[in-house]
């Protein structure tokens, strides 16, 4: 085993480039006693010489020229890992995952991560646009550090912070007998077909206890395991629906009415996810810090 330092290394360098052992001192701001010393105990580790000395001048020995490279790359990349290791501290540089539900990735989060990317420009983000289900999962797992979601019944091990409150919207074809209303009843939308999400979304499970609670049914004619699928099926005259606000950019662009809902009832909080006990990235943080500090919507 080696125990050559690295400010052997750095001295070993120095005077490879230098005329003189005085030169070289002088360089590294040491006497010319404790320079020699420095590399007669590295070369006493290695078990050979690494400079021929004589009276007028110092020269490396072959074997020391074969190592003059190899030390100036070990020197260099010593280096540039403590620059990026600080550069990551200092969010100079670094990578963040996040995992959004695709309503979120496509509504809000483009605008928080460009104000965030203004403050950090150097960060590499990646996103993962998984339903709602996924990114809790993913954030539980470690598979992303950071979620967007849902406030759930089964966020396990996670800290959630609201930064929305959404109140579901009602929505139908453009041609619908009640697009023209300005604001729906729950009785109303019930007496039309309903394009529903399947029974295993938290969405569905949501409405359907709504439904329930207010002895209310819906007519549900179809199912859809993603709501942009949902959307389409809403498009085609199949039914009206029922989504998060987050969606209406997203159904608006598919020419679909949508309608606030009298007296809905029926809201969940959104908000910014982490491990409740986990160790995030210096990155992800202060993510999270900026997040919570600079990120709130009106209800």
């Amino acid at each position: 085993m080696y125990n050559v330092s690295f400010r052997q290394l750095q001295i070993f360098v120095c005077i490879a480039q230098s005329a003189t052992f005085a030169q070289a001192a002088e360089k590294m701001c040491l006497s010319q006693p404790a320079l020699s010393s420095a590399i007669k105990k590295m070369e006493s580790q290695l078990g050979g010489l690494l400079f021929s000395r004589t009276t007028r001048k110092v020269e490396l020995s072959p074997e020391g020229r074969q190592f003059l490279p190899v030390a100036e790359r070990l020197i260099g990349d010593w280096q540039e890992a403590f620059s990026d290791l600080h550069n990551l501290f200092s969010l100079g540089r670094g990578k963040l995952s996040i995992a959004a539900m695709p309503s979120f990735a496509a509504g809000l989060l483009p605008g928080i991560l460009q104000q965030f990317k203004t403050e950090f420009p150097n960060i590499k983000l990646s996103v993962a646009d998984v339903v709602m289900e996924s990114v809790i999962k993913d954030v539980q797992a470690g598979r992303a550090e950071i979620g967007f979601s849902f406030e759930h019944e089964k966020m396990d091990g996670l800290e959630f912070h609201p930064i929305l409150t959404d109140n579901f919207i009602a929505v139908l074809p453009i041609n619908h007998p009640l697009s023209e209303n300005k604001v729906l009843y729950w009785s109303q939308i019930a007496l039309y077909p309903f394009v529903a999400m399947n029974k295993g979304s938290a969405i569905r499970q949501w409405i359907d206890s709504f439904m329930e609670l207010n002895h209310l049914s819906l007519n549900i004619v179809v199912e859809a395991s993603q709501l942009a699928t949902l959307g389409q099926f809403v498009k085609h005259d199949l039914g009206v629906s029922v989504v998060p606000a987050l969606c209406k950019e997203q159904m608006l662009s598919k020419d679909l009415v949508c309608l606030k809902i009298h007296q809905s009832g029926l809201s969940k909080r959104v908000g910014i996810i982490k491990q409740k006990n986990g160790n995030l990235s210096q990155v992800a943080a202060s993510f999270w810090q900026w997040t919570v500090s600079n990120i709130s919507y009106p209800s």
